[in-house]
């Protein structure tokens, strides 16, 4: 075994039996590269990744090759779930050399980390226009020995693009308008697919925060044209073979442009958000339409699929499962006309609604996708619609029952408290609309595990209690800090920008749930420090905080990624906060950072979407809703189910007495104690009311 043997990311432990000398990235690796003067080899992936383990099957695992690696490199490997901030500068590297970037992501450094070349996946032997893989350290070595300058001088070119690209970015300011909106939304729909539904030609993203705009921007601004790009893709992708039809959850992406062919993992991420996305457009549709039931149906399935292979015994969600299952890509997933012919009561009606053929689509196999609607197979059989469901639920059953005897995906535990935020957001709301107290449960569990096993908690004297927390002592104000990552008990690793936001953003949407105010209160005490130890003095946040060791650039990303980038998430967050708490210094803050990225918002609104989507509810004038009462009470109940009854995403509702911490309930008094509602805007409040009817319409009024 190499030195990753003693680390805890599945990734990392994938290629522990190597005969690469891997070692982890940390101080001594990098003073081992300087002392023997050798460039280091740097190659990122993550656990889910196919090409990853192609790249490892083929060329790490190769004696000769890792021959080669150990005689002329230092080896890196690291797992991009854990180290964000590494992910992100090589990749802009990676980027700026080639026009593309991807995973496994190879870049070869100096010993002080400076990125001089790097690609992707390299095969063993040169083809397709790729360089063999033993041909491109032999030339990298004989570079170094004998053309350095040419490097160094390379390298600091790329680092000077880099820094540059990001001061670019964030160096013009512009005024905040609903206007912008209006053009962004312009802008999605000038490269939305009106034959397939999403945005390009394939492969095909599930962009949920592209949609989660346009369904906020449908209800700010009643527009049609957003409803509908919106709708028309959630059930393309729900009717499409990257939805698991059998077992719930979306796959990674589609391969192709009609959402049939996935890559066959399966993220947290994604689901979290999609989700959200699934449960807002259930909201705005309602349950009496078809595809409000089926969005409902769709939420239903993701979060059941979490809790059923993704939860960890204490309460934290994990991160991925693989594309892979004994060794082949998507086998789990997948099946033959013949397979199904002798397991289903019904074939015939099972193979026309999921579009299963003698050849199949994938492979000579058949990936299930959603082929007809119920309507058309009652026609088509002549049954009863409600009798098609009934058989096509019994006969899914089946097929789920007998896949999961099958090898399952490998599945990577470890636990990011930034991906759980997400998903703590997904199982509070899901709970809040859909009255799920399995689902209220699970977003209570994954919250006290956040604040117990992710949190590091400073003593009176302001020493946090973790060695791994570099520069920890320089916190005077004893303000509590995160952990990025979580596996088996140990937690590690510096939280980043996007963990905070994150976390924060499912600790208010738990908070709006129960009305614990102290859910509430450690999202606030997470946003100071997030200030503290994030901001930039130029505006918005760095993703590394001020006492994070020290990187050839400080990453600061505003750009969204399959995630919401850590800004755009912070920027979400304050106003929320904002609305709370009358705070005027959040609000600032997120203006200011607003105001950087708005020249960007109408040329790449799907690159920038969860900025549009921040910007939304800062131009919504949004409602601050204030009940006080006991939660329990069934008055308090009632009010809040007129609340929860329509899609409300320019609205923060906080439930309480007038002594609570939360300050949109203080000092705010009952009405012949009833439960009494204040319905706000910038803490200016409407008259109170405590009879549901008038509730009712003064909520219907529009500024």
């Amino acid at each position: 075994m190499n030195r990753l043997s003693l680390e805890t990311s599945p990734y990392l432990l994938q290629h522990s039996n190597n005969p690469v000398d891997w070692h982890a990235w940390n101080n001594e690796t990098l003073a081992k590269a300087k002392a023997e003067d050798k460039p280091i080899f740097i190659s990122i992936g993550y656990s889910a990744c196919h090409w990853c383990h192609r790249m490892r099957e083929e060329c790490f695992e190769n004696e000769d090759i890792a021959a080669l690696m150990n005689q002329n490199f230092i080896n890196i490997k690291v797992d991009r779930e854990e180290r964000p901030d590494l992910d992100s500068i090589y990749m802009d590297a990676v980027v700026a050399l080639t026009g593309q970037g991807g995973w496994p992501m190879s870049v070869f450094l100096t010993p002080d980390g400076v990125p001089f070349y790097g690609g992707t996946y390299f095969p063993p032997q040169a083809r397709g226009g790729m360089p063999g893989f033993p041909d491109l350290l032999e030339g990298i070595h004989d570079a170094w020995m004998n053309r350095r300058e040419t490097i160094l001088k390379g390298g600091k070119e790329i680092i000077d693009h880099i820094q540059q690209t990001t001061l670019a970015e964030t160096s013009q300011r512009d005024s905040i308008s609903n206007e912008t909106l209006k053009q962004a939304v312009k802008g999605v729909w000038g490269s939305f697919d009106w034959r397939a539904a999403g945005w390009g030609r394939g492969p095909k993203f599930p962009q949920p925060m592209t949609l989660e705009f346009l369904l906020r921007h449908f209800t700010l601004n009643d527009d049609p044209l957003a409803l509908e790009m919106a709708t028309k893709t959630l059930d393309a992708m729900q009717r499409g073979g990257m939805y698991d039809q059998l077992g719930g959850g979306f796959h990674r992406y589609a391969t192709d442009a009609f959402w049939l062919v996935p890559h066959f993992e399966k993220m947290l991420y994604d689901n979290s958000q999609l989700a959200l996305v699934y449960l807002h457009a259930y909201q705005i549709l309602g349950g009496d339409a078809p595809a409000g039931r089926l969005y409902k149906k769709c939420v239903e399935e993701i979060l059941d699929y979490v809790l059923r292979e993704m939860t960890d015994a204490g309460g934290g969600f994990y991160s991925t499962q693989d594309a892979d299952s004994e060794g082949v890509e998507g086998k789990f997933f997948v099946w033959s006309e013949a397979e199904i012919d002798s397991l289903v009561s019904d074939p015939l009606l099972f193979k026309a609604a999921y579009g299963v053929t003698t050849h199949g689509n994938f492979e000579e196999k058949n990936i299930l996708f959603a082929a007809k609607d119920v309507d058309e197979l009652a026609k088509q059989f002549n049954l009863p619609p409600a009798e098609v469901t009934q058989r096509l639920a019994a006969m899914r059953k089946t097929l789920f029952d007998i896949r999961e005897r099958r090898i399952k995906p490998n599945l990577d535990d470890k636990v990011l408290s930034g991906w759980n935020g997400l998903m703590l957001a997904a199982f509070a709301e899901a709970a809040r609309i859909l009255k799920r107290d399995d689902y209220r449960n699970a977003a209570l569990r994954n919250a006290e595990f956040l604040l117990r096993e992710m949190l590091v908690t400073p003593d009176p004297s302001g020493f946090a209690h973790s060695a791994s927390l570099r520069g920890a002592s320089q916190n005077p104000k004893g303000l509590k800090r995160l952990y990025r990552s979580w596996r088996k008990g140990q937690a590690k690793l510096n939280g980043y920008l996007e963990d905070y936001a994150n976390v924060i953003f499912g600790l208010l949407s738990l908070y709006e749930t129960v009305f614990d105010e102290k859910y509430f209160i450690a999202a606030q005490e997470l946003t100071e420090t997030m200030i503290q130890f994030f901001s930039d003095p130029q505006g918005g946040f760095f993703d590394t905080s001020s006492d994070h060791e020290s990187l050839v650039v400080r990453p600061k990303s505003m750009q969204d990624n399959a995630t919401p980038s850590g800004n755009a998430m912070a920027a979400t967050v304050l106003f929320r906060l904002a609305a709370f708490t009358g705070n005027g210094g959040y609000t600032q803050i997120a203006e200011k950072m607003l105001e950087s990225v708005q020249g960007v918002l109408t040329r790449y609104p799907t690159g920038f979407a969860q900025w549009l989507v921040a910007q939304s509810f800062y131009v919504s004038k949004p409602k601050e809703i204030a009940i006080i009462g006991n939660v329990n009470d069934a008055d308090t109940q009632a009010m809040l189910d007129v609340v929860n009854e329509n899609y409300r995403p320019f609205a923060v509702v906080a439930v309480g007495t007038k002594d609570s911490r939360v300050p949109l309930l203080s000092g705010r008094d009952q009405i012949d104690g009833k439960a009494t509602v204040y319905v706000c805007e910038n803490f200016a409040c409407k008259l109170p009311v405590n009879e549901v009817e008038k509730l009712r319409e003064l909520l219907k009024i529009k500024d």
